[in-house]
């Protein structure tokens, strides 16, 4: 016996090993090594697998189940009871314990309670709508997480590919250097300069590949799947205008923000609440029915009973007084809760706003100075070739250029998360 108890212990280990272990694999195989991910992809594979769209989802479900709770009272409430005792009454004078069956089945149902059943659903059906508009929010908050890290990867790159770019021109500006020491037409001193301007490259390069792995991780995190394997992204770090005036964005702001609608619907909940501690100094009407079996022995007797019960609070100690109170107060605290929200909607809508303008004209802009340090770099470099031009200034020349790069890609960055935060902020996916 003690060997089958151990077995079924085990069983029941390796089931919950499996249980674990088949949701963390199956998350590994969301992603195929070596794929291209797109924006979208991406946003799919974290809105099935981040933890907190799953705990969202779920409190969702609970919310649905309490409607149904509240909606209990409206059907009958059946009982069913039995017992058995023994006892030696005090009062008998022979002294002999007898038995005592017993058996009931007790049916219960509100007939009238002046709608506090109706209203208890009613405020459990708007806590599901806030529920739902909370898992929205929760939503958009991962979608913003997903693009904040997969542009971050996607810039990451591009300044990896820069600093690889450096290295390569650092590398021939050195041989360049070389030759015209072996010439006899440059010193010795350009050629060590080279060398310390390709060292400085290769720094730089082993910063932005670590740079570039590092972004990989936040955006493996982003999408809930910590254990994906190598894979590509596609790169969309492109640059158009995002046509929308002020006022048009803070009005889809307060139409499609969940958030928002979360507050409203959990102020409604609360003047629903509100009516409900009223409806305490109303009386309640059910009715009732029992049939019952007991006796000594068998077969018991048997009775019933049915009737109807009006039940009026007359005195609770100020109980309901004391409820409404404080649902009056909680309304309160939404309505202040809702001015508070609609206020920073509207200062989060014109703050994003104002990053995307000044991100739409920074990218332009940084694109020149990339073309006129390529322009300035040529020309160093064919100074430099001609024997006119210092190494000096051939590095100054690729330094801004590699400064240009980045800006540029920067700039670029700034404008996706620019748009980025401006959509969540109007609540558009």
């Amino acid at each position: 016996m003690e060997d089958g108890n151990n077995m079924f212990r085990i069983k029941g280990v390796i089931t919950a090993i499996l249980l674990f272990i088949v949701p963390l694999s199956t998350g590994a195989q969301e992603i195929k090594k070596g794929e291209l991910l797109n924006l979208g992809r991406c946003m799919e594979i974290a809105l099935k697998r981040q933890p907190n769209i799953i705990a969202a989802q779920n409190t969702v479900k609970a919310s649905q189940s309490k409607v149904g709770q509240a909606s209990a009272n409206y059907y009958p409430q059946v009982d069913l009871t039995s017992g058995y005792s023994r006892e030696n009454p005090v009062s008998r004078t022979d002294h002999n314990s007898v038995n005592d069956y017993s058996g009931s089945v007790t049916l219960k149902q509100n007939i009238y309670d002046f709608g506090k059943t109706s209203t208890q659903v009613d405020i459990q059906k708007l806590n599901v709508d806030s529920s739902k508009a909370d898992m929205d929010n929760v939503t958009a908050q991962i979608i913003l997480n997903v693009k904040q890290a997969y542009y971050g990867l996607l810039q990451a790159k591009r300044t990896r590919d820069v600093a690889d770019e450096t290295v390569k021109q650092f590398q021939s500006h050195l041989e360049q250097a070389k030759g015209f020491y072996e010439a006899g037409t440059k010193p010795k001193i350009d050629v060590t300069k080279a060398e310390v301007d390709l060292s400085n490259a290769k720094l730089n390069l082993i910063r932005a590949g670590n740079a570039l792995r590092v972004t990989k991780v936040i955006l493996d995190n982003a999408m809930g799947v910590p254990d994906a394997p190598e894979y590509m992204v596609e790169d969309n770090l492109s640059f158009q205008k995002y046509n929308v005036e002020i006022k048009d964005a803070v009005e889809k702001a307060y139409q499609n923000r969940p958030d928002f609608k979360s507050i409203l619907a959990k102020k409604n909940a609360a003047e629903s609440s509100l009516e409900l501690a009223k409806k305490g100094y109303y009386p309640t009407l059910s009715g009732n029915a029992s049939y019952n079996r007991s006796g000594e022995k068998f077969p018991l007797g048997e009775g019933w009973e049915a009737g109807v019960t009006l039940s009026f609070p007359i005195f609770s100690g100020f109980l309901t007084k004391y409820q409404v109170e404080e649902s009056e107060a909680n309304l309160n605290v939404f309505k202040a809760n809702e001015q508070l929200l609609r206020q920073n909607i509207f200062l989060e809508v014109q703050q994003a706003y104002l990053n995307l303008k000044e991100a739409e004209e920074r990218v332009p802009a940084a694109e020149l100075v990339v073309k006129q340090a390529q322009e300035n770099l040529d020309l160093a470099n064919g100074r430099y070739a001609a024997g006119i031009g210092s190494p000096i200034e051939v590095t100054d020349a690729q330094v801004g250029l590699t400064n240009a790069k980045a800006s540029y890609i920067q700039a670029l960055y700034d404008h996706k998360i620019a748009l980025s935060n401006l959509e969540k902020a109007m609540g558009v996916r």
